[in-house]
């Protein structure tokens, strides 16, 4: 039971920095939401490795996801 509210926590944590993530990369490009998913999954995964402003507890949350795993969670949104 705890071992599932850690995960639903982590998730949300998850979610909610992937959603922060896109709203900072689509101020940068207008027609950001016009792409298909899988293509800002890359986006998002390559900005998070090369991004300045991405802190490291941040990368670390987003580490153990594979590109895959930002598209469902993506499409979630």
């Amino acid at each position: 039971m705890l071992q599932d509210k850690r995960s639903d926590l982590l998730c949300e944590k998850r979610k909610t920095l992937i959603r922060r993530l896109v709203a900072e990369l689509s101020e940068a490009e207008p027609d950001f939401y016009y792409h298909p998913t899988r293509h800002i999954a890359a986006l998002v995964e390559n900005y998070v490795k090369t991004s300045a402003t991405v802190s490291r507890e941040d990368r670390d949350l987003l580490r153990p996801l594979a590109r895959k795993d930002i598209e469902v969670l993506l499409s979630l949104h």
